[in-house]
């Protein structure tokens, strides 16, 4: 028989960046943090918080194309590994208030693959232990360089295992059961709906989303494709964006804020609409949504018919294995030429038509042009 779940207070922060260059700066980012952290926890005093998120990358920051693009070398000389020092800050403050704490976009070395990082998100339980750790699998090729457990996919399983649950961990706690996704992975349902399989009562979703995509109004896929992966799982989701960012070669509102709670239906219940620091808070009632699951009508659970969506997951699409074990990638566009496979499958199967004037045939080799003359104009690097 399960046990009746409070109400309580779930904070998301919306904190500004600053690019570090070195473990200094990371733990300046961090010192602001537990400062954040502070102000949310006092202020809603009445109905005390128990679970605090944070955004990608709010540690060590991100490059991205152009001038200030990092190769592999670059991301490794801020990678930290977990535990260590620097979760160690926020471990801290876990213990301080009894509360866990959700961020992602850890830089993070791992001793089974040293030679590459992974995007790691995490929650951490109130005793400041790692409770839950998860390697980001929708990498987006034209933007991050971290590896996912899908590029090395074989040797990823040997130590971690491939089933749904390894890959996509829900942990169930006296506030629920939490899980976790990062940015890119909400663009589209698959990670979210693992997550909903494996039983998530609340997605914790740290993002670095970037205003210059066409983040806010009018398009905002933002708000419109996270809304949609809070209701088809009739789980909450919290969103946590940058606020205003520090960085060579990058804009202040790199991001536009848009840090959001939505509640199981898919309704915004707080939404940080702007470019700047920020912490918004709404109540979470696990009761009210586990009494919203038990009622058949509209139930996105009930109604699944999975038998004939099979074909579509029966062969891959972005193939797996492409940065096996000792042969990580270096750079954003040795990434993205790993898409041309992926282009192949698309165009050959018929799902796309190309533009007019282009065959099926000549797409992935259309992609790599594109490449070589990004490369050519100085705007991804070569090494």
């Amino acid at each position: 028989m399960s046990e009746r779940i409070e109400k309580y207070t779930a904070l998301v922060i919306q904190p500004d960046i600053v690019m570090p260059k070195d473990h200094a700066g990371i733990m300046a980012n961090l010192d602001r943090i537990c400062q954040l952290i502070d102000f949310g926890v006092g202020y809603f005093w009445e109905v005390p918080v128990r679970l605090v998120v944070l955004p990608e990358y709010f540690m060590q920051g991100v490059t991205t194309p152009g001038k200030g693009e990092d190769g592999i070398e670059g991301f490794l000389k801020k990678a930290i590994r977990m535990p260590g020092p620097e979760m160690d800050v926020l471990a801290a403050k876990a213990k301080e208030y009894g509360i866990y704490i959700a961020g992602g976009g850890i830089i993070e070395v791992i001793p089974e693959f040293p030679d590459r990082w992974f995007n790691t998100a995490f929650i951490l339980d109130p005793n400041g232990e790692i409770a839950l750790k998860y390697h980001k699998w929708h990498i987006n090729v034209t933007l991050g360089l971290g590896t996912s457990p899908h590029d090395l996919y074989d040797d990823y399983g040997k130590v971690f295992g491939n089933s749904i649950k390894d890959l996509f961990p829900v942990i169930d706690t006296p506030i629920g059961k939490l899980g976790t996704m990062t940015c890119h992975d909400g663009a589209t349902p698959e990670v979210s709906r693992a997550l909903g399989f494996n039983g998530a009562e609340v997605i914790c979703h740290p993002g670095a989303i970037q205003e210059v995509e066409g983040v806010s109004d009018p398009w905002d896929f933002w708000t419109f494709t996270r809304r949609t992966r809070a209701h088809d799982n009739m789980a909450y989701l919290l969103g946590s964006n940058w606020g205003e960012v520090q960085a060579d070669f990058y804009p202040r509102a790199f991001c536009p804020g848009k840090s959001m709670i939505i509640d199981y239906t898919g309704m915004v219940l707080r939404e940080a609409p702007y470019p700047s620091e920020a912490i918004i808070a709404a109540t979470i009632d696990i009761e009210g949504l586990r009494e919203h699951r038990t009622i058949a009508n509209h139930n996105t659970w009930i109604d699944v018919r999975t038998e004939p969506f099979r074909e579509i997951y029966e062969n891959p699409i972005y193939p797996p294995n492409m940065f096996p074990d000792g042969k990580p990638p270096r750079n954003l566009a040795e990434k993205i030429v790993g898409a041309k496979q992926a282009y192949q499958k698309i165009y050959d199967s018929g799902m796309f038509t190309p533009p007019a004037g282009l065959t099926a045939e000549e797409m992935p080799e259309f992609l790599h042009n594109r490449v070589r003359a990004a490369q050519a104009r100085g705007t991804l690097r070569k090494d």
